[in-house]
C-alpha cells in the first residue's frame, strides 16, 4: 500500500524528513520502491531527460500518462505524484479536472502536482472537491520559463519573498497537501515552512524545508548535458555505461562475446 498524503502530514508534525525523487520507468520505480523512499514524482523534467526536448514545455498528456503508468506498476509502496503538463490545467476547469483525472484512473497516480500561485488556487480547490489531491508548485516554474525568462533565483528582494509566502498561504487554504519550493533563497524557504501546516518540499530551496526533491539522472551521473548547482551527483552512471557498453561492442567485434559458457548444445540422443 503507498503511502499517503496524511503519512507526509505526519512526517512533517515529527520532524522526518521526506525523501523524494523522479522516476519515468518501471525499473527505476522499482528500484527507487525498494529503497525506502516516501514520494516518487513523474516530473515534467522527463520531458528533456527522457524524451530529448529543450524544456518542459512540449511534453504531451499521453506521455505523462504513458510513463506514469510504467512507474505506477514498479511503485508498490511509494506514493506516486504526476506532473501535469503545460497547457493541461488553467484552460478551463472541465478540461483542468478530465486532465487530472487521467492521472488517478488510468495511470493509478496517487495526486497530481501543478505550478503556480495565486491564479491556481481555485483550480486547486476544485480538483481536490473532486476527490483528486494536489501538490502545489512554487517559485521559479520551469513550465513559465519563458515567461520568467530563464532558470533564475525567485524571492531574492523583499516584495518577491512576501509573494511566494503569500502564494503559499493561499495554496494551503485553497487544499493542497503539500508544495514544492524551487530555486529560493534558503531564508525564504524557513519563512515559508514555519508558517504553513502542510510539509513544503525543496529542490535549490535550502536545509528548511520539510523534504528535499532531486531529478534522479542528475544525482545519479546520468545526465551529462547539464548538471544544476543545487544538485549532488552522487555516482556517475553515465560513466560506467560507457565503460560497460563499450567492454561489449569490443568483446563482440573481437569474437570474444559469446563464449561456450553463454552458448546452448543439442541434446545427443541417448
Amino acid at each position: 500500500m503507498q503511502n499517503s498524503i496524511h503519512k507526509l502530514s505526519e512526517m512533517k508534525a515529527h520532524g522526518e524528513p521526506i525523501v523524494m525523487v523522479t522516476a519515468y520507468d518501471y525499473t527505476s520505480a522499482r528500484i527507487i520502491d525498494d529503497l525506502g523512499f516516501d514520494a516518487i514524482l513523474v516530473g515534467d523534467s522527463l520531458s528533456q531527460v527522457m524524451l530529448g526536448n529543450d524544456t518542459t514545455i512540449p511534453l504531451t498528456m499521453d506521455e505523462a500518462v504513458h510513463h506514469t503508468k510504467s512507474v505506477v506498476r514498479g511503485a508498490a509502496n511509494t506514493h506516486v505524484v504526476s506532473d501535469m503538463p503545460f497547457l493541461s490545467y488553467n484552460s478551463n476547469i472541465d478540461t483542468t479536472l478530465i486532465n487530472a483525472g487521467r492521472f488517478l484512473k488510468e495511470a493509478g497516480a496517487q495526486s497530481v502536482k501543478l505550478e503556480g500561485g495565486h491564479h491556481i488556487c481555485e483550480t486547486v480547490t476544485s480538483l481536490v472537491s473532486c476527490g483528486i489531491p494536489v501538490m502545489g508548485h512554487i517559485g521559479l516554474t520551469p513550465q513559465s520559463i519563458n515567461q520568467i525568462g530563464g532558470y533564475k533565483v525567485q524571492g531574492k528582494s523583499k516584495k518577491q519573498a512576501d509573494r511566494l509566502i503569500d502564494e503559499a498561504l493561499a495554496l494551503e487554504k485553497a487544499g493542497a497537501y503539500a508544495i514544492v519550493l524551487e530555486l529560493i533563497p534558503a531564508e525564504v524557504s524557513k519563512q515559508i515552512t514555519s508558517k504553513l501546516k502542510i510539509p513544503t518540499i525543496g529542490i535549490g530551496a535550502g536545509i528548511y524545508c520539510d523534504g528535499q526533491i532531486q531529478v534522479m539522472h542528475d544525482i545519479l551521473g546520468l545526465f551529462e548535458l547539464f548538471t544544476p548547482k543545487h544538485t549532488k551527483q552522487y555516482v556517475n552512471l553515465a560513466k560506467q555505461m560507457r565503460e560497460g557498453l563499450t567492454e561489449y561492442l569490443c568483446e563482440v567485434k573481437e569474437k570474444k562475446f559469446p563464449n561456450n559458457s553463454h552458448s546452448f548444445s543439442i541434446q545427443q540422443d541417448s
